[in-house]
Parts: C-alpha cells; sequence; structure tokens
C-alpha cells in the first residue's frame, strides 16, 4: 500500500453542529486538528483507467421512482401490477417504456437503460446513502436522515478533479441530497447549492455578484485592505495543512466567481434564446437542466439536480399523468442538446433514484388512490453519454417487476462505473483522520456494457 506524496490538505472552516452532521462530519469531532489534517489517499499501483467522460449531470429522483411506470414496464402482467399506464416501442426494436415518455422513447438509441441494480436499504436516508456513495451506511437509517458515513460521487469528483475560472468543481440544485455532502473529505467538498429558481424572474445566484454599490474598484480596493490587515502566519510547508490556507482559498474562490467574465456567463441563463428555455421547459426541472449544461460547458465536472417529490404512496397515476410530460421533454432535450453542442460523449447523464417501488399497487389507510410503496429489490437508471453504448438494455427483472433476474448488479458496480467513466479508480483508497482505510468502493468492479 503506498500512500499519495503528502497529506490531505483540508482543514475546514468553522461551522455549526448542524452543519457537520449534515456534511457526514459528526463522526471527526472528538479528533485533534493534527487528525483531519493527515487524511492521505492511497493506491495500490492501479493504472488509472481510461477516461471517456469529463462531466456528469445526475438527475436525482428523490422519493424513489417507480421502475414500473417508467423504464421498466410490465404490460403483460395482471392489472394490480400493470397499472393504468400503457407501455409503448421505443426506436429500438424490442425496448419499451411508459407511455408517458414519447421522447425519450424517440431516443433511445442514444441512451442505455440498467434495469437490474438492487439492494437491501428499504428507506429514503439509507437508500440514498447507498446510491450516492455506493457505500451502505454502517448503523440503521432513518426514512428522514441525512447522513454521510462515505464521500459522495460528486465530493470523490470535487476531490480528484478541478473547474477552470475559479467555479467550484460540484454543484448541487437547488439542494444538497441526503447524503451528497462529502463525509470525511472536508467541507470543501461539499456541493456549491445553488438553491434560487432559474425559471424565476430576474434570476442570480446568490453571493456571485459584487453588491449593490460596490465597484470593481471599491472591491479591489476592500480585498488589498484585507491582505494589508492580515497578519496570521502561514505554514510554508507543502506538506503541513494549513487552516488559513484553506481560508484564503475560500477567499480567492470567492474572488474569482465574482470578477471572472467566464464564471458569470455560466449563470447567465437569460442569455438563452427563449426557443432553447421553452425546449427544455420553463419550470424548475427544466431550467436546472439548462443550467447544468452551461455549467458543464464551462467545465464544471459535476452537477447534481435533486429534483424531489417522487415517493407516491398514493395517487401514483393521476401525479405522474401531470408529472412525466415534463420529465420526458425536460431529459429529452437535455441529450438532445448536448449532442449537438458536441458535448454528449463527454458528459454523462444519469437518471435515478434511491430505489424502485412495489410491483404490487395498494391503497393507504385513509386514501381512495392506489400507489406503490419502496422497493430496494429492483429499479431503474437511464445512463447516457460519457461514451455509453446508446439503445442498450443491462439486465432485467422477472415478469412482475417483483426482483432483478438478469445481470443483477449493486450499488457499488453502479458507482464504480461513473467513477471509471470519468477516470476515476473505483479501487483506491482513502486514510481517514482516524487512520482507518476506507476503499473508495469496496466492489470496484464497473457494468462493462456501459464502458463502450
Amino acid at each position: 500500500m503506498a500512500n499519495a506524496a503528502g497529506p490531505h490538505p483540508r482543514v475546514d472552516l468553522p461551522f455549526s453542529r448542524r452543519t457537520g452532521l449534515r456534511l457526514g462530519l459528526g463522526g471527526l469531532a472528538g479528533g485533534t486538528l493534527g487528525g483531519l489534517c493527515g487524511l492521505v489517499k492511497a493506491a495500490e499501483g492501479t493504472a488509472a483507467p481510461r477516461q471517456r467522460a469529463t462531466s456528469c449531470i445526475l438527475i436525482w429522483l428523490d422519493g424513489g421512482p417507480t421502475h414500473l411506470e417508467t423504464f421498466d414496464p410490465k404490460p403483460d402482467a395482471p392489472a394490480e401490477t400493470r397499472g393504468e399506464f400503457s407501455a409503448i416501442p421505443t426506436v429500438v426494436p424490442g425496448t419499451m417504456i411508459c407511455e408517458h415518455l414519447p421522447e425519450l422513447a424517440k431516443l433511445a438509441d442514444r441512451y442505455a437503460l440498467v434495469r437490474s441494480v438492487c439492494h437491501d436499504q428499504g428507506n429514503h436516508g439509507a437508500g440514498n446513502h447507498y446510491m450516492m456513495t455506493g457505500a451502505p451506511p454502517r448503523i440503521p437509517v432513518g426514512c428522514g436522515a441525512f447522513v454521510s458515513f462515505h464521500p459522495s460521487m460528486g465530493s470523490v469528483v470535487a476531490h480528484e478533479r478541478s473547474a477552470p475560472h475559479g467555479m467550484p468543481a460540484y454543484f448541487s440544485m437547488p439542494s444538497m441530497t441526503r447524503s451528497g455532502g462529502p463525509s470525511f473529505l472536508g467541507a470543501r467538498h461539499a456541493p456549491f447549492v445553488i438553491a434560487d429558481d432559474p425559471n424565476s424572474k430576474g434570476f442570480r445566484v446568490r453571493d456571485l455578484a459584487l453588491p449593490a454599490g460596490i465597484e470593481a474598484d471599491r472591491f479591489a480596493a476592500r480585498r488589498d485592505l484585507r491582505r494589508l490587515v492580515d497578519r496570521l502566519p502561514r505554514h510554508e510547508d507543502p506538506a503541513v495543512a494549513d487552516p488559513v490556507r484553506v481560508l484564503d482559498d475560500y477567499y480567492a474562490q470567492g474572488e474569482r466567481l465574482v470578477t471572472t467574465p467566464e464564471a458569470q456567463r455560466a449563470f447567465d441563463i437569460a442569455s438563452e434564446p427563449d426557443t432553447v428555455r421553452d425546449a427544455y421547459g420553463r419550470d424548475g426541472l427544466g431550467q436546472r437542466a439548462l443550467l447544468a449544461r452551461r455549467l458543464v460547458e464551462a467545465g464544471v465536472p459535476f452537477v447534481t439536480i435533486n429534483d424531489g417529490g417522487w415517493d407516491h404512496h398514493s395517487d401514483l397515476f393521476g401525479a405522474l399523468a401531470k408529472r412525466l410530460p415534463a420529465f420526458d421533454r425536460t431529459v429529452a432535450t437535455l441529450i438532445t442538446d448536448l449532442d449537438q453542442r458536441g458535448l454528449l460523449e463527454t458528459t454523462m447523464v444519469i437518471v435515478l433514484g434511491e430505489f424502485g417501488r412495489t410491483p404490487k399497487l395498494s391503497v393507504l389507510p385513509g386514501q381512495t388512490k392506489a400507489g406503490r410503496d419502496h422497493w430496494s429489490s429492483a429499479m431503474s437508471i437511464l445512463f447516457a453519454g460519457g461514451g455509453t453504448p446508446g439503445g442498450l438494455v443491462v439486465g432485467a427483472t422477472d415478469r412482475l417487476g417483483h426482483a432483478a433476474r438478469d445481470r443483477v448488479l449493486s450499488p457499488e458496480q453502479f458507482v464504480s462505473t461513473v467513477y471509471t467513466k470519468l477516470g476515476i479508480d473505483p479501487g483506491m483508497h482513502f486514510i481517514t483522520p482516524a487512520g482507518r482505510p476506507t476503499f473508495l468502493v469496496s466492489d470496484p468492479t464497473p457494468i462493462a456494457e456501459l464502458l463502450g
């Protein structure tokens, strides 16, 4: 086991206990500053995988989307499983998806569907953690929990990759997912959250513009004054993690974001033609997908869109009849737009949630309209771009959509695929501040069919 060149230079700014817990850092509270400075990365001499993708847009359907009413319909199943929606053919012979996804049906030759990922974490908190990190939670986790025993994919990518023009390497809109934090990698690799709705009139990203009345010259004068009065000592040894230098990094990144034209231009969604904005959809999901395209176009390696409200225990068909058409339009437009701009080959688009839904419909007490409950034995994932072969279906569930049957795959293999396609070795491991070796992914085997 060979360590990296030096310790991981990450000591984070002070934050509240609540923030620490949400970032998954609560377990470090008893450690020392020296221990936190001692985070290092190690590898076992394996060559880095060949990189196909440079960016990833992860569309997270929070709550657990039903696989049967999206990408794995069962038209020949009994009514209590089949449900109210029909299945329609796609441009790929033999592949069918839900009738409310006609635009994606036309594009099925440009993406792959994985129908056989499954796990054993059937509540939101645990399922979110497993699919976001590739690591099952260490202790029982409640449905509403925000936990991170392991770094999320976005945080690992931010640790391994950088973005130009002073931009953060990891964005999340409009919020961080339950387990989308950095864990022991430190808050520096937490996502930059864009909470504001880019569909709103006069959209601006907070804290990314000079305050009203502050011109560029005055801003520069204040910056110079701060540097003049700053007498905090810095460690000159690059192998020593220095919290003051980390603070310097935060100031420098903020300054670049505010003053660099390229960074400001990436957020200027109003400059997009109305035809493009309309194609994506004039709603939160549509405009966030467009903003995500602009961010990867500017060089950001990882963007998560956290789209809530997919936990349909009741009124499944009424809710999805309204929601799926807009979702279909947005995802199809994003894939098409990236392709037309020559970005799809280097940008992955991934759509998933924490699990699927029960194959048998049920009606909750006090409700009159049927829904489906949590079900981690089967789920579907859409995977486009980054060299992913189009028109591919990986794995299958049984005839009722009850469980993965063919080519049964794990969250570890899904996460390893994302890392591999981004040129990050999923088999590397870290030495945490507590001195414990921790593998990035315990099973670093990617899904071979998706590598192209």
